[in-house]
């Protein structure tokens, strides 16, 4: 794939569907699902970069999803733990920094906390790339994380309410990351799920019907090549491009 003919967005977004379903087509427990679609993201994270792209964000683990089954919620904690110190430590061989959004209280384990500072001190220096993990992310709580943090630097006279315009508010979000360019939904599924609203205002969206596991890098290019054909408007339009 050359790569120079392309569009590259700044900043991709995955929401890793379908793992659970991957598994069950083949047999398979839900957790083997989990796996798998977590070695696929370590593996895939690095082509992505290799394209361009300069900032990826991927929704690991939501606020809700807490509510799923205790042994299932247990696999991938144990899942997380085990893995998210490795996957850094590769990443830092390819200079990708590690940030990670979400909520830091219970019922994430102190442990995986731990993991969690861990990744993003070893990795702070890293500059080919900035992959944020989204784990135990909620849209909805990261925008009210954001509303105690404005109003508390207000009352510290840090800023004042004039300060506050649309370009602020990304600096009070779990991770100060540019606007999401280009969303990858796997599974089919055409739903956003509570996933970085604010960033994702005018990004492209893309909803393969391939599950998370098999999405790999040859699937990623084929997700650049239609983000190429899109004409990106901003909430304008483009005079020049062809109509029908």
């Amino acid at each position: 794939m050359d790569y120079t003919k392309l569009k590259i967005p700044n900043h991709v977004a995955i929401i890793l569907d379908g793992n659970g379903r991957w598994a069950k087509q083949r047999g398979l427990s839900r957790s083997e699902g989990h796996k798998v679609g977590f070695d696929n993201i370590v593996s895939l994270s690095k082509h992505v970069f290799n394209t361009g792209v300069k900032y990826l964000s991927v929704y690991a683990f939501s606020t809700e999803n807490f509510k799923r089954s205790k042994d299932e919620v247990s696999f991938l904690m144990n899942l997380f733990e085990k893995k998210f110190k490795e996957y850094a430590e590769e990443l830092k061989k390819e200079n990708i920094k590690v940030v990670f959004s979400g909520g830091r209280g219970k019922p994430v384990r102190d442990s995986i906390l731990k993991i969690i500072d861990y990744c993003e001190n070893i990795t702070k220096e890293c500059t080919r790339g900035v992959l944020n993990i989204c784990f135990n992310y909620g849209s909805h709580l990261e925008m009210v994380e954001a509303i105690k943090k404005i109003h508390k630097d207000i009352n510290d006279k840090k800023i004042t309410i004039d300060d506050i315009n649309e370009d602020i508010i990304y600096k009070y979000m779990f991770q100060d990351l540019p606007p999401i360019d280009f969303l990858i939904r796997t599974s089919g599924e055409i739903r956003l799920s509570n996933f970085m609203l604010y960033q994702l205002t005018y990004a492209e969206m893309y909803f393969p019907k391939i599950y998370f596991p098999d999405f790999n890098n040859e699937e990623f290019d084929l997700a650049l090549v239609e983000y190429t054909k899109r004409d990106r408007r901003f909430g304008g339009i483009n005079y020049e491009a062809k109509s029908d």
